[in-house]
């Protein structure tokens, strides 16, 4: 395989996804007190009560799923199996030359949110969550992290550009 500009777009991407994703998780670890199994976790907010920074350690995934399960497990379900779908859409990004701009970015930014998720899960057995909205009433999110943002972001932009590609065929 032959590097190309595309590649080297695709690693960069990807690179500073996880750089900005673990910068972030070692600022709040460095300055924001941690829950325990005795304490709350410090809250400092950002907008108001409604966007809030806080430090919660979680073993599950999205929302703390899986965070019950026994290790086999999780393991299985939190570790091996994201890292065989990371390396699958890794090689599709790679390979598929006739993926547009906008989907080479939303998948570099999966990818990179799922690599620095994974990596947090390998190297501290958990994954540092801190972002928190509560705009009140039904709109309301979990603990999340910037890789949430960057894979959340990504599926979205994949989400539109394949209307927008279904459109032109039509």
């Amino acid at each position: 395989m032959t590097i190309s500009k595309r590649h080297i777009a695709i690693t960069v991407l990807i690179f500073v996804t996880v750089i900005i994703d673990q910068l972030s998780k070692v600022i709040v670890r460095a300055n924001i007190i941690g829950q325990t199994e005795t304490t709350v976790s410090e809250r400092i907010p950002l907008i108001g009560n409604a966007f809030i920074m806080m430090n919660v350690e979680n073993k599950g995934a999205f929302l703390g799923m899986g965070s019950n399960l026994g290790e086999p497990l999780r393991i299985i379900l939190l570790l091996v199996l994201p890292v065989l779908v990371l390396a699958f859409v890794i090689r599709y990004v790679y390979k598929d030359n006739t993926l547009d701009n906008w989907s080479v970015f939303a998948f570099s930014s999966i990818i990179g949110g799922g690599i620095s998720n994974v990596f947090d899960r390998i190297v501290r057995s958990s994954v540092t969550d801190f972002l928190f909205i509560d705009l009140g009433g039904i709109f309301k999110t979990g603990i999340f992290n910037i890789a949430d943002v960057f894979v959340s972001a990504g599926i979205i932009i994949l989400f539109v550009t394949s209307f927008k590609i279904r459109k032109t065929k039509s």
